[in-house]
């Protein structure tokens, strides 16, 4: 899978112009609810959740859900330096080293068609399980927390979605979610195609 998109420097330090005792605090406390967050994702996978949760992310001002079972780690986009690669369309940002491999980072907004996610202190970098196959990893806006299947009621979808976005669901709220299978999305020709000569044979996008 080739790679491309952004240079080392479109996810600077974060905070940096700040005082280095807020950014301490701040970064801080991204670390603590990160740990939390990774707590609860690895308590829903053993089982010990018993109702069946997923993780809420924020894809070009879209809410969507991730399958558990299907996440690796979850980085701040801040700390990791992305090598981009020439002839790779512009949702395929690069390479970055994470835990000693290198890893395609795709924005996964862009993919989707929508705009592509803003570089800050809001962005999180999720890796696919080792389980996929695919050494690769999505940019998403924000992650959002856990959220419960079994208090939102499926809705029908508007257009026809590609298979790893076949799934509409809407909370009491009656916000809007969409469901994406990252399993799906690794066996995708257009995902595994990064390249300028992929793109038009393929219809991908949400």
């Amino acid at each position: 899978m080739p790679g491309h998109g952004v240079s080392t420097a479109a996810f600077p330090p974060a905070a940096a112009a700040m005082p280095s005792f807020e950014t301490g605090a701040r970064q801080g406390r991204l670390r603590q609810y990160q740990l939390q967050l990774i707590e609860r994702i690895q308590a829903a996978r053993s089982g010990a959740l018993a109702a069946r949760k997923e993780l809420g992310v924020m894809l070009g001002g879209r809410p969507c859900l991730l399958d558990l079972t299907q996440l690796g780690e979850i980085v701040i986009a801040t700390g990791v330096q992305i090598q981009g690669v020439p002839l790779a369309q512009d949702w395929y940002l690069g390479l970055a080293a994470m835990r000693g491999r290198l890893t395609g980072v795709v924005d996964l907004a862009r993919y989707m068609g929508e705009p592509s996610c803003v570089p800050g202190n809001h962005c999180r970098i999720i890796t696919f399980s080792p389980r996929l196959g695919l050494n690769c990893a999505v940019l998403v806006e924000r992650v959002l927390g856990l959220r419960q299947l079994r208090t939102l009621q499926s809705i029908p979808l508007p257009d026809a979605p590609p298979s790893w976005a076949a799934q509409a669901l809407r909370d009491s709220e009656g916000q809007q979610w969409l469901r994406l299978d990252l399993a799906q999305l690794a066996q995708s020709e257009r995902f595994l195609d990064a390249g300028f000569g992929g793109l038009a044979a393929h219809k991908d996008i949400c």
